[in-house]
C-alpha cells in the first residue's frame, strides 16, 4: 500500500473530523490502525484541530468534568536566568567502571611493591604450576584468578583448588585479601 496524494488528503480531512485510527483505517482500506497513525504523525497532525462532532466534544468535556474534581493549580516556577559564570552541575558520582576495549592498554594496576614480596614469590611458583583453563571450565572448585591481558589469546585462570569460601587458591588469596594495616604501612 502507497500513500497516494488522494490517500493522504482523505486522511487528514478524517483525523481533522475526530475520527479515530481504526476508523480512517477502515474506511482507507488496505491500511492497519497502526499505520496510520505512522502517516499521522509523520505528517505532523498528532493535535487534534477543533473538529470533531459536538457530541465526541461534549461527551469529552463531561468525563473530564466526572473524573477529575477541580483543585487549585500551583503557578510554574519562573525560570532563573542563565549566567555565564555559574559552573556546570556536578556529574554524579558513578561506580562502574569503563569499558576498555580489546586491544587498549589496561589502566595501572598496583604495582609489586605494594604486594607483599613473599606472597608475590608464592604466586609465582604456583602460577608455574596453574591449570590454565579458559573461562567456560572454571567451576565453583577452581581458582578464578586471571593471568594476563584478555584482549590476547594469551589470557588463562589459575584453575588450581580454591581455598574453602573464597574464589581463589591459597597462593591468590594471599595476594587479592590482604589486611588493610598492611597496605597502608607499604603505602608510606
Amino acid at each position: 500500500m502507497s500513500w497516494s496524494d488522494e490517500r493522504v488528503e482523505l486522511l487528514k480531512k478524517m483525523w481533522g473530523e475526530g475520527q479515530s485510527a481504526s476508523q480512517i483505517a477502515k474506511e482507507l482500506g488496505g491500511v492497519t490502525r497502526n499505520a496510520v497513525i505512522g502517516k499521522v504523525h509523520r505528517l505532523g497532525l498528532s493535535n487534534r484541530n477543533g473538529g470533531g462532532s459536538d457530541k465526541t466534544e461534549a461527551k469529552a468535556k463531561t468525563t473530564a468534568k466526572a473524573a477529575k474534581p477541580k483543585t487549585a493549580t500551583k503557578p510554574a516556577p519562573k525560570p532563573q536566568p542563565k549566567t555565564e559564570s555559574a559552573a556546570p552541575p556536578p556529574q554524579p558520582a558513578t561506580r562502574i567502571k569503563p569499558i576498555i576495549p580489546a586491544g587498549q592498554p589496561l589502566p595501572p594496576q598496583p604495582s609489586t611493591n605494594e604486594i607483599d614480596p613473599a606472597a608475590l614469590a608464592k604466586v609465582n611458583e604456583v602460577e608455574k604450576k596453574a591449570k590454565k583453563l579458559s573461562l567456560m571450565e572454571l567451576t565453583e572448585r577452581t581458582c578464578k584468578w586471571p593471568v594476563g591481558d584478555p584482549a590476547t589469546p594469551d589470557f588463562w585462570f589459575c584453575g588450581l583448588p580454591v581455598q574453602s569460601g573464597k574464589p581463589y587458591c591459597e597462593a591468590h588469596v594471599g595476594v587479592a585479601f590482604q589486611p588493610m594495616s598492611s597496605r597502608r604501612d607499604r603505602r608510606r
